[in-house]
């Protein structure tokens, strides 16, 4: 995206962001001032509201018999009421309200793009390289329910010079040894077309022979291509790569030597995955096991350092190849970079209702930890550790270490695809406020345009995310 620091457009950035404070204050304010006092009670009441519902949320997922599904009752309802009680009293304020958030956010968002913290998020840089010679493809014709018979991806490939091995879906296939069997026989490109889980074991591979890796959305979620902008909907069009691609260099993880392209989960998701019974029945099969899980009664106790922190016996650990998204229910679940040689880590660790209560009320207190670290290593008073691993159940020797190579992965990708798109930027209202203040002629612009850390780009372009 070019950068215009004119003072024309950092004072339309200045106002937008005091129009989104004043937004945001008034989105707050209506309410209150409508209802008064009443006002007040019904903000009482839904924090109330809130803390109950996560409170019965906790005793749906660790009781069993007739009181979970009393509880499950009140964690439906609650939320419900709630919502009924300020739709009656308030009226017209609560649209109103709703209305002014969304305009504190829009003006919040315009605000702060191209301002310093914008700029200095570096984009993915992509760079053209010829196509491959002797391209191989590994398909799982199993994967997303059949999309490589679906979408008839093997002919395709094979039209456009590729070779294709096909898994058998009769017996175990040894992904790795299939990858490195066809680098020995003179591939000078590696694909796989499948879940998360085979796209991990290719990559690594590639990036072990430092040959590009080239991602066939065909699995059933494909978080990796959606991170790298590629169309989950037609897994085909990836296959533009092959003849108008270009190449990202992106990082890759590993847990133990296990690699992983999106993250590995340890704690109650792990030890789920783990049991026969979840790929038929997951919804039964997690009800059933959470309540020992989550009350300590069964399963692995877990220690996690990362850095300087130390996570004692979280319930749930997650550990993915670049930081998620946290901070914004519009980007929740996306990572904003995939070349950043960090790992995120997110540990949550709830020991009763009251906790998971003040977990909703305020993640900040210790019970949800988030941060980013070059290594993690995870502790058990176990022999193996659970986990799960791009979605694949595995078993790994304790102490699992989680590492990240950073830029091991060349990624060969469409040069043109849907999903290469700036995200939309962080809405923080500490920035807003200093945005806000300034008055008359401002030295931002100034500054923002000589910072040490940012490159100076011809034309005025910063650097490319493939996304």
């Amino acid at each position: 995206m070019a950068v215009d620091l004119s003072r024309r457009a950092y004072r339309a950035q200045r106002w937008a962001a005091r129009v989104a404070l004043v937004a945001a204050a008034l989105a707050v304010v209506v309410p209150l001032l409508y209802g008064s006092l009443q006002g007040l009670v019904l903000l009482l009441c839904g924090a109330v509201g809130l803390a109950l519902s996560a409170a019965a949320l906790w005793w749906t997922l660790t009781l069993r018999g007739p009181l979970r599904w009393v509880a499950a009752l009140v964690a439906v309802c609650v939320p419900v009421a709630v919502i009924a009680l300020y739709a009656a009293l308030l009226f017209w304020a609560l649209p109103v309200s709703l209305a002014l958030w969304a305009l504190a956010v829009w003006s919040g968002r315009f605000a702060l793009r191209g301002t310093e913290s914008e700029r200095l998020r570096e984009r993915q840089r992509e760079r053209r390289a010829p196509s491959p010679r002797r391209a191989v493809l590994i398909m799982n014709p199993r994967s997303g329910g059949g999309k490589v018979g679906r979408y008839r991806l093997r002919e395709k490939a094979e039209r456009l010079g590729a070779r294709v091995l096909l898994l058998d879906p009769e017996k175990e296939n040894d992904v790795t040894a299939m990858a490195r069997e066809a680098v020995a026989g003179g591939a000078d490109l590696l694909g796989a077309a499948g879940g998360d889980g085979t796209q991990a074991l290719v990559a690594a591979v590639a990036a072990e022979h430092d040959i590009p890796f080239l991602v066939i959305s065909a699995g059933t979620r494909n978080h990796f291509a959606l991170d790298l902008g590629l169309d989950r909907g037609d897994p085909a069009a990836c296959l533009a790569a092959l003849t108008d691609g270009v190449e990202l260099r992106v990082d890759l993880g590993f847990a133990g030597d296990q690699p992983f392209v999106n993250n590995a989960s340890f704690g109650a998701y792990a030890s789920i995955v783990q049991s026969p019974a979840y790929r038929d029945d997951k919804i039964g099969t997690s009800l059933e096991m959470l309540p020992d899980l989550l009350t300590g009664q069964q399963g692995a106790r877990l220690v996690a350092r990362a850095g300087d922190t130390t996570l004692d016996a979280p319930q749930a650990l997650l550990v993915s190849n670049n930081p998620y998204r946290t901070d914004d229910p519009f980007g929740l679940g996306r990572r904003e970079r995939l070349d950043s040689g960090l790992l995120g880590v997110l540990g949550v660790k709830v020991e009763g209702p009251v906790d998971a209560a003040a977990l909703l009320l305020d993640p900040s207190r210790g019970r949800l930890t988030i941060l980013t670290s070059p290594e993690v290593l995870i502790e058990s008073d176990r022999v193996e550790i659970e986990a799960g691993v791009d979605g694949e159940a595995l078993l790994l020797p304790a102490p699992v270490r989680c590492r990240i190579a950073p830029g091991a992965l060349r990624v060969r990708v469409p040069r043109k695809r849907p999903g290469v798109t700036q995200a939309p930027p962080r809405l923080n209202w500490r920035r807003l406020r200093k945005l806000a203040a300034t008055v008359g002629r401002t030295a931002a612009p100034s500054r923002f345009r000589h910072h040490p850390e940012i490159p100076d780009v011809p034309g005025g372009q910063g650097p490319f995310l493939g996304r």
